[in-house]
């Protein structure tokens, strides 16, 4: 058989498809996103990796007694803070989610702290806790005649204060968020409940409770995840202070680029990542389900 007779008989590949102008410009307009992401993403990230990989910088980091106490105040802050905050979320949520037109105007009212700006509002904060011109003291001195305390010079005040500013901030976000689960439940269930008698405590624990349990958890969760990465709320309230004793691992890397410590600043932010990576596991383990 003859060379063009075995070509001929050779089943013809697939044919390439044109491609449209749809797609060429597609793929032009996603080049300015991609050099956006190498540049303010990969890059960051690959050169922090790089300056965080002397293992003598984490011999350094937990030789140093700031770092322990920043790590419990860490824990303390995402297992108070957090969990408080959702909880209250939660029960303001069965308390905006009725139609009355005046709790209308009080959630416009109440959404005001998340939708403002940070900065603003946490130095505004802190100037109404100043021991000497604030407007707390200020009170305290014109009803009692005695000088107020000493807000944020003691650092379980101010660790307070941080994570109360906190809850402020975010609360309203999160109350919306059940506000949402809790109009998705069937309005029946709730009226078969009430022809049977149930009290409100028995609706919200064999209803509501069993119905938003999984977007509970994913979202406290989530807000975790947020809230190791809060800076705002410490450092704007208390700059770490007193004596560096309200860090957080947020605020951790910021001490140590003052002090011109690069490579332990780094370190800083990589020792976060064991409480990180769990949370975005599990959180990614419930979304798949």
């Amino acid at each position: 058989m003859s060379t063009a007779t075995t070509a001929d008989a050779r089943p013809p590949g697939p044919a390439r498809r044109a491609t449209t102008s749809w797609e060429f410009w597609g793929r032009i307009l996603v080049i300015p996103y991609l050099l956006i992401f190498v540049v303010f993403v990969v890059y960051p990230v690959g050169y922090g990796l790089w300056l965080a990989r002397n293992p003598q910088s984490y011999v350094k980091l937990f030789e140093d007694p700031i770092f322990f106490r920043t790590a419990v105040n860490t824990v303390v802050f995402l297992l108070v803070a957090v969990n408080l905050k959702m909880v209250i979320a939660l029960g303001l949520s069965g308390f905006f989610v009725q139609s009355r037109w005046w709790i209308k105007l009080i959630a416009l009212v109440f959404i005001l702290p998340w939708a403002v700006p940070s900065i603003p509002t946490i130095l505004s904060v802190r100037f109404m806790l100043n021991p000497e011109w604030g407007v707390i003291n200020t009170t305290i001195f014109k009803l009692t005649g005695l000088d107020g305390p000493n807000w944020l010079n003691d650092p379980t005040l101010a660790l307070c204060f941080s994570m109360l500013m906190h809850i402020w901030k975010s609360l309203p976000f999160w109350t919306l968020i059940f506000v949402a689960g809790r109009l998705a439940i069937p309005s029946e269930q709730y009226e078969a409940a009430s022809v049977d008698g149930a009290s409100r405590w028995q609706k919200f624990r064999h209803i509501t409770w069993p119905s938003m349990a999984a977007l509970y958890f994913t979202s406290t969760i989530l807000s975790m995840i947020w809230t190791l990465g809060d800076f705002n709320s410490v450092y704007l309230l208390t700059g770490g202070g007193p004596a560096d004793l309200t860090h957080v691992l947020a605020t951790l890397g910021i001490r140590y680029l003052r002090l011109d410590q690069l490579e332990l600043a780094m370190a800083s932010i990589v020792v976060a990542m064991p409480l990180v990576l769990p949370l975005v596991y599990v959180m990614m383990k419930r979304l798949s389900k």
